[in-house]
């Protein structure tokens, strides 16, 4: 079985879907489409691992999702 992570999408001000894997620095991704955007964003977690591997940086850093009232 694969690893699991959690993903952030959102649609930005030109209607592309913005997908962000918040737990691996700097790997984002986008598509057209949030199917797409969601295909984009495995790809580039794939990706963002294994030069994160190959410069020996640890895989990921810790997140927590916390619910704030305002």
């Amino acid at each position: 079985m694969g690893m699991k992570f959690l993903t952030t999408l959102q649609r930005d001000e030109d209607g592309a879907w913005v997908a962000e894997c918040p737990s691996i620095p700097g790997c984002v991704s986008q598509g057209d489409t949030r199917d797409a955007a969601l295909s984009n964003i495995r790809e580039a977690i794939a990706a963002c691992l294994e030069v994160r591997a190959e410069l020996g940086l640890p895989l990921t850093v810790e997140t927590q999702q916390v619910e704030v009232a305002v």
